[in-house]
């Protein structure tokens, strides 16, 4: 066969060079993370109610309370909120500010990544697992708005490698000599690489103390980032790791009594401080009975108060990931082939005799069964859910019976290499964050932590079936179909959009995209995707760019990364698949702005400030919105003033606002009709939801002065040039 030459050719362990993989990682960054911390504005609901928290805390100086709307805000924890008020501190109140620390993350997270990878498994895992980070669904998608999960997700990773560093079980190897960061893109049988002993030592980097205090400051910020649910995933694993590898003796490597001491050092400073500084709130309740049995406790019973979070039904919950993690979850069966492979080894050694009797496999299944109405009672489980713990449960009861009844340590993870441990690792960790959000109440981003290890483990298995192709049926079998999925979905998607363009092509634009939809009201609202069930013809011709995008992406990426893939070029196919995703974010980044008239109400403060400097409002005019301050948190914060609420002492208000030193921002529907044309002037803003409402409230005593996407300003008074005095 002749050598060909590629932008992508390998030198290093397969893997490409290592400026080529810094470039294209770099620039995926900058074009789909970076980019987009400019436009849309920040959105309606918890986007800008976050950024009110951080924003207050950078006006106030108090690093410890919350504030929304002036109102105490104590659900959440605070490290998200000093990084963005540390933003806002340099750069301004403004919506690159408030989502630079969301993208700092997510290049950290695909920096990690990139050394976890290369460091266990090579070169090319740690450029595909980079890849999969920048590139995934879910990680665009749910760092949109600004959420905690992707610093979650980040320290307990973090912490879950430095967990293994400490306990010697991954190799260190020679770094690259360009891109540190990027961890060692050569591996130590490349040419042209330095030995590792022939490079300085660094007492504190390789030192026994170092990655024992990376792993406990690491899960004390975790702890700060999203709060104690970082324990239970990060205990859960390592605990059931050690005994499924019998080195719960090894436990002293990771300096348990000096770590406890940096642990708490680090995080328990602000949960002393908040639980002193704020008590005496609805029934004598002050943070601590808030935050730790409220938030934590009753959320995951799905017994919150006030009851405002929902859960997924069980099959849509599971399903969903191949979207959040497409397209790498194509290649999802890679794994699942290797699992079920692994397991007939291990009947092969457990001879037929060694096999569980019928009786045996009945209890171990009878006995999950058994105990799925207790768990449907408490956790309200569907068909799904029992399942899937059920499956679960009768399979490691018949793995154990087997094993006893061979004469063998009852965990066939005992003795496993260091490869095999971070399998086992990350799969652990993995599964417990899946079943834990399928038992509690969920949103569709909860599981952000499990995708980083997903992403590792596909690419080491997608690795290893692009080292085999030639000699294996099964490997080439399993990502041909791979690439026949992502064909088949690329196609259709281009044909979806091809036909959109096609039938709105007479249509005129327009950019408020959010009165042209349907309103159908799929899921409730509740999916981070429903509203693009709501297109029309007409609102289609406000995406025709993005669309069109889009659908040059799909028509050509597809067909040129299965076409580099018979030619076996494998490290350029599977990077022609993840630019292929990049074009289609690059594309939805672009939609999403175009959604923006909908999803916030920045341009409504823009009106009120236009108002106030044409003196055709008072300083005194009274800004209101109907219903919780959510519907138009952007408004708030763009307006940087107390905003009165109607009705609106609702769920993350609720608490907060039985505070004896609330602000006087509540008031109800009864007391707006009251006062609404007396007194100083009102500018009440109307959700969509609520203008029915409104309307049979105030009927003609309004004047409208905004509106879009179906949300509207309204006053009690019409405008003059003397700013509307009574």
């Amino acid at each position: 066969m002749k050598p060909h030459f590629s932008l992508l050719a390998t030198s290093f362990a397969g893997g490409p060079r290592p400026r080529v993989a810094a470039s294209i990682l770099l620039g995926l960054w900058c074009v789909l993370f970076f980019a987009a911390l400019f436009a849309p504005p920040l959105l309606d609901d918890a986007d800008a109610t976050h950024a009110q928290a951080a924003r207050w805390m950078a006006q106030t100086g108090d690093l410890v309370t919350l504030h929304v709307d002036g109102v105490r805000y104590l659900e959440k924890a605070p490290l998200l909120y000093w990084l963005a008020a540390a933003s806002f501190r340099i750069f301004g109140y403004n919506t690159f500010a408030a989502h630079l620390p969301q993208a700092l993350a997510v290049l950290l997270l695909m920096l990690l990544g990139h050394r976890w990878a290369n460091q266990a498994f090579g070169a090319r895992t740690g450029f595909y697992t980079a890849l999969g980070v920048l590139t995934c669904t879910g990680v665009f998608l749910f760092t949109r708005i600004m959420i905690p999960e992707v610093w979650l997700s980040l320290t307990l990773a973090a912490a879950l490698f430095a967990f293994l560093k400490s306990l010697g079980s991954i190799a260190a190897k020679p770094r690259a000599p360009f891109l540190a960061p990027l961890s060692h893109a050569m591996s130590a049988s490349a040419p042209n690489v330095v030995p590792a002993a022939e490079q300085p030592a660094i007492a504190w980097y390789a030192g026994p103390l170092f990655y024992p205090a990376v792993m406990w400051a690491s899960l004390a910020l975790a702890v700060l980032a999203k709060g104690l649910v970082a324990l239970v995933f990060f205990f859960a694993t390592t605990l059931l790791f050690l005994l499924l590898t019998d080195t719960l003796k090894d436990v002293r490597k990771l300096r348990p009594l000096a770590g406890l001491l940096l642990f708490f050092s680090i995080a328990a400073p602000w949960h002393v401080l908040a639980g002193l500084r704020n008590t005496g709130g609805a029934g004598g309740h002050g943070f601590f009975w808030f935050y730790f049995v409220n938030e934590h406790w009753l959320r995951f019973l799905g017994r919150r108060q006030p009851a405002d979070y929902n859960k997924l039904p069980g099959y849509l919950y599971w399903a969903m990931h191949l979207v959040w993690l497409f397209p790498w979850s194509l290649f999802l069966p890679l794994g699942i082939i290797a699992l079920v492979k692994r397991e007939r080894h291990q009947n092969t050694v457990l001879t037929g005799h060694l096999k569980p009797t019928s009786s045996v496999l009945l209890a171990g299944y009878l006995l999950p069964i058994m105990l799925i109405p207790a768990l449907h009672r408490l956790f309200s489980l569907d068909l799904m859910e029992m399942a899937v713990l059920a499956l679960g449960a009768s399979s490691c009861w018949a793995i154990v019976y087997r094993r006893r009844r061979a004469g063998l340590t009852l965990s066939p993870f005992h003795r496993i290499d260091p490869q095999q441990r971070t399998i086992l690792l990350l799969a652990l960790f993995a599964a417990i964050v899946l079943l834990f959000f399928s038992l509690s109440t969920n949103q569709e981003y909860y599981t952000f932590p499990a995708y980083l290890p997903l992403l590792l483990l596909m690419a080491a298995t997608l690795t290893r079936a692009e080292q085999t192709y030639s000699s294996s049926p099964e490997a080439r079998r399993w990502i041909g179909l791979a690439h026949a999925a992502f064909a088949a979905a690329g196609g259709a998607i281009a044909i979806t959009l091809l036909y959109g363009l096609w039938v709105s092509r007479h249509q005129p634009y327009l950019p408020d995209i959010g009165t042209l939809l349907a309103h159908r009201a799929v899921g409730d609202y509740t999916l981070s995707m429903s509203h693009v069930f709501d297109l029309t013809t007409a609102s289609f011709a406000a995406l025709r760019l993005p669309a069109t995008l889009a659908t040059i992406t799909f028509a050509l990426g597809p067909a040129l990364a299965w076409m580099l893939r018979t030619q076996r070029r494998h490290l350029s196919a599977t990077t022609a698949m993840a630019f292929t995703a990049a074009g289609f974010l690059f594309a939805a980044q672009l939609a999403f702005a175009r959604f923006a008239p909908m999803l916030s109400s920045a341009s409504f403060a823009a009106t009120i400030a236009r108002l106030a400097e044409t003196h055709r409002i008072a300083p005194e005019t009274q800004v209101l919105i109907y219903g919780d301050q959510a519907f138009g948190s952007s408004l708030v914060f763009y307006r940087n003033d107390l905003v009165g609420l109607v009705d609106g002492r609702t769920t993350s208000m609720h608490f907060g606002s039985t505070f004896a030193d609330a602000p006087p921002v509540f008031l109800t529907h009864v007391e707006l009709l009251e006062a609404w044309g007396h007194g100083a002037r009102k500018l009440l803003f109307v959700p969509a939801e609520r203008r029915d409402e409104v309307n049979a409230l105030l009927m003609d005593r309004q004047v409208v002065l905004d509106e879009t996407s179906g949300k509207v300003l309204v006053t009690d008074r019409p405008l003059d040039a003397t700013g509307g005095r009574p």
